[in-house]
């Protein structure tokens, strides 16, 4: 093999890469993850009650979820099934790649201000909430995804709420709820993460009917 030979191979898997990314509009949803960590990085100038200090994090985190869910799937399908092996590697890592994006960008605009529970916060929230979106899309479909997140959302600001106003949720299943520092929260977010990009590079995001 030459060396132009060699030079030129990695093309067609960057072309694959690209029009992956493409397809499920990836450029649109890193922009909307830049917009919600700038988001949050305005509402952390403002001075708030220790209970708006932890709701106004976990709404970001949310929005940000239900982005990344809504990417899973394309409104074409998955022409990429020609590609035979790789499809669930793109998939895979697109999911992946998103979500450490999102963890590092909310935690860059919590630096230097308060952000309630730090990185490890963000990282179990918006992974957890991540897992929970990815698995409405193998259910419900891309475009329907973000109802995933949005609920659980409801559920844990409850939760927040009762650990003002008793009795306390106190399950891990609302790891929101729980300090940052949590094993039990942390290993159920782990958990719903591991299953929804597992289910997400096998089984892909369900399309539409007629699809």
């Amino acid at each position: 093999m030459t060396a132009g030979a060699v030079r030129q191979a990695p093309r067609p898997a960057l072309r694959l890469v690209w029009l992956h990314a493409a397809s499920r509009r990836l450029p649109a949803a890193v922009a909307l993850l830049a917009t919600c960590a700038a988001g949050l990085r305005g509402m952390l100038l403002w001075h708030w009650d220790a209970y708006g200090a932890l709701q106004l994090p976990l709404i970001v985190e949310a929005g940000c979820a239900a982005v990344i869910a809504v990417t899973a799937g394309s409104p074409f399908g998955d022409p990429e099934r020609a590609t035979g092996r790789w499809l669930p590697f793109l998939r895979l890592g697109a999911a992946a790649a998103l979500t450490a994006l999102a963890v590092a960008a909310l935690t860059a605009a919590g630096a230097g201000a308060h952000l309630s529970g730090g990185f490890l916060d963000v990282l179990r929230n918006v992974a957890g909430m991540t897992g929970v979106g990815l698995l409405c899309a193998v259910v419900l479909g891309g475009p329907l995804a973000w109802t995933g997140p949005l609920a659980y959302l409801l559920v844990s600001v409850y939760g927040l709420y009762t650990d003002w106003h008793p009795p306390t949720l106190s399950t891990p299943l609302i790891w929101p709820a729980r300090p940052p520092h949590d094993l039990g929260g942390a290993l159920c977010a782990a958990v719903v993460f591991a299953a929804g990009l597992i289910a997400i590079a096998v089984r892909g995001a369900r399309e539409p009917d007629g699809g």
